[in-house]
């Protein structure tokens, strides 16, 4: 009866723990063979397991470096991968996905506002023989060659999406928190008459910066 407590003798209690590794299906059978138990499941000694912390050997995972039991064996016809329903939502071979955007697709960061383009390049992190960069920065180092470390593009006018090199300039990435609201500047929302002047004020401040830097060192 569930509920119920079920007694095990001091016999059945070691004979249980000194075969405790049997699969539970075995476990069960042999069991009730050796003390004619008939009164207890396969589910009341896997309980008793586990509230015994007696370990099995088994994790229930693939061990790392382990072969599957089916590796190289096909479905037979009619059944998983090979089953009428399954087979009409596969890939066919050769087929493109709808969500495939080849080089030189284009779109918009919803986040920064940036124009993301797909370049026929190797992607270096998936190995996929296209990868998506920001266009400006992208057109930029076709022109000028490869960013340095420390340094980055800024959009010196007010569309973002206006990426030619022309409307970028490359100042230290150090120079950008002078140019926010933080310190006075807001340069983005800034007229255009005035953002040259602003951005020369950022970098000399962060020129003297420096200056004081290598003083100190």
């Amino acid at each position: 009866m569930k509920g119920t407590r079920i007694h095990y003798s001091a016999a059945e209690m070691g004979w249980l723990e000194a075969n405790r590794l049997l699969p539970i299906t075995d476990y069960h059978a042999a069991f009730c063979q050796q003390f004619s138990r008939h009164d207890v499941s396969a589910g009341n000694l896997h309980a008793l397991r586990k509230r015994k912390g007696w370990k099995t050997g088994r994790t229930g995972h693939f061990a790392k470096g382990g072969t599957p039991f089916n590796k190289g064996v096909p479905c037979e016809p009619g059944k998983g991968g090979r089953h009428p329903n399954a087979q009409r939502t596969q890939f066919r071979h050769g087929q493109v996905p709808h969500t495939f955007r080849g080089a030189g697709h284009e779109r918009i960061d919803s986040k920064d506002g940036y124009v993301i383009i797909i370049v026929d390049e190797v992607n270096p992190w998936t190995g996929a023989a296209t990868r998506p960069v920001h266009k400006h920065r992208w057109l930029w180092e076709k022109a000028h060659g490869p960013i340095p470390d420390g340094f980055v593009l800024k959009c010196t006018g007010e569309d973002r999406t206006n990426c030619d090199p022309s409307n970028w300039e490359l100042i230290p990435r150090e120079v950008l928190p002078r140019l926010t609201g933080r310190f006075g500047m807001n340069y983005d929302q800034a007229s255009p008459e005035i953002k040259p002047t602003m951005m020369a004020v950022a970098k000399l401040k962060h020129a003297v910066t420096q200056v004081r830097r290598r003083k100190s060192a």
